[in-house]
């Protein structure tokens, strides 16, 4: 028998959202902040020089920068103040998340509740401005390198690291401000709304491509039933889960009182790691190359041998590629997820999984079925990520979306659905509360 949420989520309606006007503010509020970090995007840095940018984001388009384009809504390949995007913060906050279950101090934190969870997430925030401050410094130093900077001196380079440093906190700002006042993650919105800008001219130039007769038209009609075939697989995937039967006993709390005896069950997410495991790996395969586009003439022959050895669509990139996703996969999966801990909670709590004694036995069990589900979901998320790299080297295709950036698009837009149908759910429990009142004072 369904619940009265599910019940409630069955009958939600257009309907329901109109009288839903907090919901509506939410949505606009969204939609203005969004709105602003595009601008924000198109507001180039000063003393770039457009067409020796041009040419360098093209021979640089499959290295991490490009990546960081595509992230950031074209921002990188307009040199804009918003270039390094949020993905500073990003890659400090898994940085603070990894120590988190390797430094005993930074675990303590995690246990003390809401007042840890601020320290930690002020560590974040050091550690995003420490990041943009490299990452921002590269940029520069790459920039003036390949002879874009109409001025190379040493005031222009801090200005120009203070202003995307700037450019970075102020979209971290803008995050928090969608989480707090708008619908769903700030920061997960922002990278979706990033990636998302680019599609419309991504599918122009494909239509375009098919009416000159460079691609053919069953051709592309292939690729959009593909394409939503392997969206349909995603989302599957990602709301797959294997859920633990949790028993409670029951206990006497009076001369005639019984609570408990209720079972409840702990889900297991297939892909438990989510899109972490396909970030760092594209950001590693990647380096080799953008060190060497920066290089130049300068790079080595060792270094010009491993960039082409590692170039996208060769089978040592591929190998490489599938082999970091699925160790990335267990890594990750084993840092946020500790079946001892969970263990522990349980035989505090009283539960047990039937069949299963209390304890250790109960962790080695959690354990082998994470590890079963885990070894799932890095197949899975190797699969999503290499089949654009293998139709690319097939076909000569110009997929604009990779796997990295299709996994972010659905579970942003899964969560942000999710997130909108607990408003609305909510929304229609107060509205039945103010019913039963007003019901109560007739009476």
């Amino acid at each position: 028998m369904a619940s009265a949420a599910e019940q409630l989520a069955a009958n939600l309606s257009w309907k329901t959202f109109g009288k839903a006007k907090d919901l509506q503010r939410r949505i606009l509020y969204t939609l203005l902040v969004l709105v602003v970090y595009r601008f924000g995007t198109y507001v180039p840095l000063p003393g770039i020089n457009p067409q020796a940018l041009q040419q360098l984001m093209q021979s640089t388009q499959h290295g991490i920068l490009g990546m960081f384009n595509a992230f950031s809504g074209g921002a990188v390949e307009r040199m804009s103040i918003l270039a390094l995007g949020i993905m500073p913060y990003i890659s400090a906050s898994i940085i603070v998340q990894l120590m988190t279950s390797m430094v005993p101090s930074l675990e303590k934190l995690k246990k003390e509740g809401e007042s840890g969870r601020r320290k930690i997430n002020q560590y974040t925030r050091y550690g995003t401005v420490a990041l943009a401050i490299l990452q921002g410094w590269g940029i520069v130093a790459g920039l003036a390198n390949q002879g874009t900077l109409i001025d190379g001196g040493a005031f222009y380079r801090v200005a120009t690291v203070a202003i995307l440093v700037g450019g970075t906190m102020m979209l971290l700002w803008l995050g928090e401000q969608i989480t707090a006042r708008g619908v769903g993650n700030g920061v997960s919105l922002i990278i979706f709304a990033g990636i998302v800008a680019e599609m419309p001219r991504a599918i122009g130039n494909l239509l375009q491509q098919g009416s000159q007769n460079i691609i053919s038209p069953a051709l592309i009609i292939s690729l959009i039933v593909f394409g939503l075939l392997v969206i349909a697989f995603v989302v599957f995937m990602e709301r797959a889960q294997r859920r633990i039967l949790v028993q409670y006993p029951k206990r006497q709390v009076g001369p005639q009182q019984m609570t408990g005896g209720e079972s409840s069950h702990l889900p297991l997410k297939v892909n438990t790691a989510g899109v972490i495991p396909a970030i760092f790996a594209s950001s590693l395969l990647l380096l080799p190359m953008t060190v060497a586009s920066f290089a130049g003439e300068n790079a080595g022959g060792w270094l010009s041998t491993l960039t082409a050895a590692l170039g996208p669509g060769q089978p040592l990139y591929l190998l490489i590629y599938a082999a970091l996703i699925i160790f990335f996969a267990f890594f990750y999966t084993a840092v946020v997820f500790n079946p001892a801990d969970v263990a522990d909670n349980l035989k505090k709590q009283g539960g047990f999984i039937p069949g299963v004694r209390p304890g250790e036995r109960t962790a080695q069990y959690l354990d082998y079925v994470l590890t079963r589900l885990t070894a799932i979901g890095a197949v899975y998320m190797a699969a999503v990520c290499l089949l654009p790299e293998l139709m690319r080297a097939r076909w000569t295709i110009p997929f604009y979306f990779g796997g990295t950036s299709l996994l972010i698009v659905v579970s942003v837009t899964m969560d942000t659905i999710t997130q909108v149908q607990s408003h609305l759910i909510a929304h229609q429990y107060e509205g039945l509360i103010q019913k039963s009142r007003l019901r109560g004072k007739r009476r």
